[in-house]
This record gives structure tokens, C-alpha cells and sequence, in this order.
């Protein structure tokens, strides 16, 4: 059974850094693209960045600049650098993992930011 787990969420300041973290495990990580999407209260899940098993990486223009988002295939890792942050950064990030055929979510982690 495929799990995915995140973790590095908690409170900060606005302009503070958060690094998130997503191991996944029981799954051929480099053939899927990983990615990690956010949803705030009352608002739709939205994507923060993807990185494709090719190695290339798309952030939302909201985190560009501030957010970089690396993986690491040999340990089935994924994760999200957070910089500057901002109030509007205040979210539930989930990690998602997406082949042709499967896709799969982590369970969430918090952040929050806020003075």
C-alpha cells in the first residue's frame, strides 16, 4: 500500500521560512510527477508547484520567486522551501504524486502564518 506522508508545517511569522517535506513510500517515485497544492479556508485546493519526472518545475505565479520546490528520487522525497512568507500563504499543503495511470495525496500539514 502506497503511503504518503508530509510533514514541516507549523506557525510563522510574515517573512519568515518554512521547509515542508513529503516521503513517499511503496512506489516507483521517479516515474511520477510530484507536486504540492494548498487549500485555504473556504477556497478551492490550488497547485503551489509540480515538478515532472523529468526534472522540470512550474510554480503558481503567487509563489514564484518565494517557494522553490526540489525532489530527491533516491529517497522518495519531495520538498517545498518556503520563503518571505506572507498571511495569504495561510493553507492546509498537500503532496501529490500523478502518473499516467495513478495518482496519489498525503493526509496535510498546516501552515499558518501570522503575527
Amino acid at each position: 500500500q502506497v503511503q504518503v506522508v508530509e510533514s514541516g508545517g507549523g506557525l510563522v511569522q510574515p517573512g519568515g521560512s518554512l521547509r515542508l517535506s513529503c516521503v513517499a513510500s511503496r512506489i516507483f517515485f521517479r516515474f511520477y510527477a510530484v507536486g504540492w497544492y494548498r487549500q485555504a479556508p473556504g477556497k478551492q485546493r490550488e497547485l503551489v508547484a509540480v515538478i515532472t519526472s523529468g526534472g522540470s518545475t512550474n510554480y503558481a505565479d503567487s509563489v514564484k520567486g518565494r517557494f522553490t520546490a526540489s525532489r530527491d528520487n533516491a529517497k522518495n522525497t519531495l520538498f517545498l522551501q518556503m520563503n518571505s512568507l506572507k498571511p495569504e500563504d495561510t493553507a492546509v499543503y498537500y503532496c501529490n504524486l500523478r502518473s499516467t495511470t495513478y495518482e496519489y495525496w498525503g493526509q496535510g500539514t498546516q501552515v499558518t502564518v501570522s503575527s
